[in-house]
């Protein structure tokens, strides 16, 4: 017997004319299925009222909906979504809270479709004309609607990436004369003509004014499902040709995408005008058009395509995903900052893990309540709870709240692909970059712009600069020498241990100790920053966040990231260190003056003290809290100078 879920879960697949529903009780399980025209709601919050509004309280049950998928006809990317083709708008944060959900999902419809491709049975499906599929290999998708949709999924392991694309949008080329008749009619109207503005609802009645003007004929005023249905009778000389001309240019819309994508597992045909077209689409030019590819037409031969015939596939792949994306939240420690958080709870002191406890168990509440609320669900002072978040390499509190967001209203979270044995070379050097690309990404997502300004201001007052890293990270130090020294400014490199002592011994007030160390927990690294302290220098760091190393330097530069060393060399986590200082050489060389002079410690010192106050620390303590201000030696940079 199929589970069902805790509380109904919301799906909905949104279009530039139509919003449909469902309510989700069980794993593929749809009911209440509703179809809304979006010209009737003023925008997307309205049309999901008036559906919510159709059901009672036994429809919906005891439990309220707590999770939703919105599969939408538009690119998604970050937390604005603007409709391509319509004209509603929404923050998915501020939707989320103004519908009262715990989690909601939005996700591009054809990635979606994608992710519903193999969850499809045998009979979700029909194919049309030759080919047999490979498995496991690449799939591409298309369909026509109100634009024209194009994704493709590849394998990876036991499960799929689906692709997010804005392949519709490619140009257009006409195959013959007829179709350079139609260009030359849309280039009347838009300077690029793309594949969406012909294969669409609004591509066919294009494509309908152009034969029409070219047989000499008026053009009546037909919409697209009229000049179809007149096709599929074969009342209308010009709908018949419209139809024809439109499978024509799908099939070779489809053998581009499978060329490109190396489609060997086949391409499926969704969207909501193909799958009408019934037995006319199997007798139609589509799959001719698509095995007509010069050189390459035995390559296309082979590949097999399919119209979509399931009902509710989009809703299978936004399920999907929203499972996906829940079970991520729930289990995954690599989360954005919610794996962060995990990943620390060992470091924490107690007050610190009291709030983090906090947070992981009722995390959407924390994005609404005050600090206030917060410290005293935590059962800790407020201060703590600004030092938990500044820890983290956040601003403040408003800074952790937006990251928060960001992780629990993300898309599809980036993952890290295992390389294994029985990888080709292809699969290993993709899988490679692969990881490498995901976790820039998330560095990226963690960066902190306050203290990165505070870093590079301490870098421009420094009399003298000296890195100091170990083992694998001596080449980020040497690279950073190299870096700073073509800038004309005073630096050193030391990886050498016995050395790194006798270096920190002889810095100066006003002098800069960068130390790079991707555990932050080398002993002879800490040492380093004990001695640069008692000789008035300055730490910056660049290291895990909650590590020894952080919570004892003046500027935290946070890369978290973990690597396996018993197995292999810390590839990503170096490469993530070396962009770390490109990030702060390209800083100092743009604040730098015209001359080449760096700007006065003064500006240093009105910097750094933004962060307010240090808290209370033992003696001889730098801050409690790192990055959140300097201790009184920053005055001697105000009378340094170059």
């Amino acid at each position: 017997m199929t589970p069902s879920f805790d509380s109904p879960r919301l799906i909905a697949d949104i279009g530039g004319t139509y919003a449909r529903f469902a309510l989700e009780t069980s794993p593929g399980e749809f009911s209440h299925i509703a179809s809304l025209r979006c010209a009737e709601h003023a925008d997307f919050h309205a049309a999901v009222s008036a559906y919510l509004g159709t059901l009672s309280a036994e429809e919906i049950g005891s439990q309220a909906i707590a999770h939703a998928a919105i599969a939408i006809a538009n690119p998604v990317e970050g937390d604005q979504v603007r409709m391509t083709n319509y004209h509603w708008q929404f923050s998915i944060e501020e939707m989320r809270q103004r519908l009262g959900l715990d989690t909601l999902v939005v996700v591009n419809d054809f990635t979606a479709l994608a992710m519903a491709l193999p969850k499809l049975a045998p009979g979700d499906a029909r194919q049309i004309g030759g080919g047999q599929a490979r498995r496991p290999s690449v799939i591409g998708l298309l369909g026509s609607g109100s634009g024209l949709g194009v994704s493709g999924l590849i394998p990876s392991g036991d499960g799929w990436i689906a692709l997010g694309t804005e392949g519709g949008h490619t140009s257009f080329a006409p195959r013959d004369e007829r179709e350079i008749v139609i260009l030359r009619h849309a280039w009347q109207q838009f300077e690029h003509v793309s594949f969406e503005r012909l294969l669409s609802g609004p591509g066919i009645e294009l494509i309908y004014r152009a034969l029409a003007e070219h047989a000499g004929q008026a053009a009546q005023a037909l919409a697209a499902p009229e000049i179809t249905q007149r096709a599929l009778e074969g009342s209308d000389a010009v709908c018949v040709d419209t139809l024809e001309v439109f499978c024509s240019l799908l099939g070779t819309a489809a053998a581009n995408l499978a060329v490109t994508l190396g489609a060997l597992g086949g391409i499926y045909i969704g969207g909501g005008i193909v799958p009408r077209l019934g037995a006319y689409f199997d007798r139609s030019p589509f799959r001719s058009r698509f095995e007509d590819k010069g050189r390459f037409s035995d390559y296309l031969a082979a590949i097999p395509t399919f119209v979509i015939t399931a009902e509710h596939a989009t809703f299978k792949g936004a399920s999907a995903i929203l499972e996906a994306q829940l079970s991520s939240l729930q289990s995954a420690p690599g989360t954005a900052i919610l794996g962060q958080i995990r990943r620390a709870r060992a470091g924490l002191s107690p007050a610190e893990l009291r709030v983090a406890d906090h947070v992981l168990a009722h995390a959407r509440s924390v994005l609404n309540d005050p600090i206030a609320e917060i410290a005293r669900a935590a059962q800790v002072s407020q201060p703590t709870v600004i030092r938990f978040c500044r820890s983290l390499g956040c601003e403040g509190l408003s800074d952790f709240k937006l990251r928060l967001a960001s992780s629990l209203t993300g898309t599809v979270p980036v993952t890290h692909t295992q390389v294994k044995s029985d990888d080709s070379m292809l699969e290993l050097g993709a899988k490679v970059l692969g990881n490498t690309a995901s976790a820039i990404l998330q560095v990226r997502s963690a960066l902190n712009r306050e203290m990165t300004d505070r870093a590079i201001d301490l870098l421009l007052g420094a009399g003298r600069i000296e890195f100091y890293a170990a083992g694998h990270y001596g080449v980020v130090a040497q690279d950073a020498q190299f870096k700073f020294l073509r800038f004309g400014m005073s630096a050193g490199a030391h990886t050498d241990p016995r050395l790194q002592m006798l270096a920190a011994n002889v810095l100066k007030p006003g002098d800069v100790a960068v130390v790079i160390s991707s555990s932050g927990r080398l002993p002879e690294l800490l040492e380093v920053v004990e001695k640069a302290h008692e000789r008035g220098a300055y730490v910056l760091a660049i290291t895990a966040s909650q590590s020894p190393l952080a919570r004892k330097a003046d500027v935290v530069l946070i890369v978290d990231h973990v690597e396996d060393v018993s197995t292999h060399l810390p590839m990503i986590s170096r490469i993530l260190h070396l962009l770390v200082i490109d990030i702060l050489a390209v800083g100092v060389a743009m604040r730098r003056a015209p001359e080449g002079v760096p700007l006065l410690g003064g500006q240093v010192e009105e910097r750094l003290d933004e962060g307010g106050a240090p808290a209370p620390a033992a003696k001889g303590a730098r801050s409690a809290a790192p990055g959140v201000s300097l201790a009184a030696p920053l005055a001697r940079l105000t009378s340094h100078s170059r």
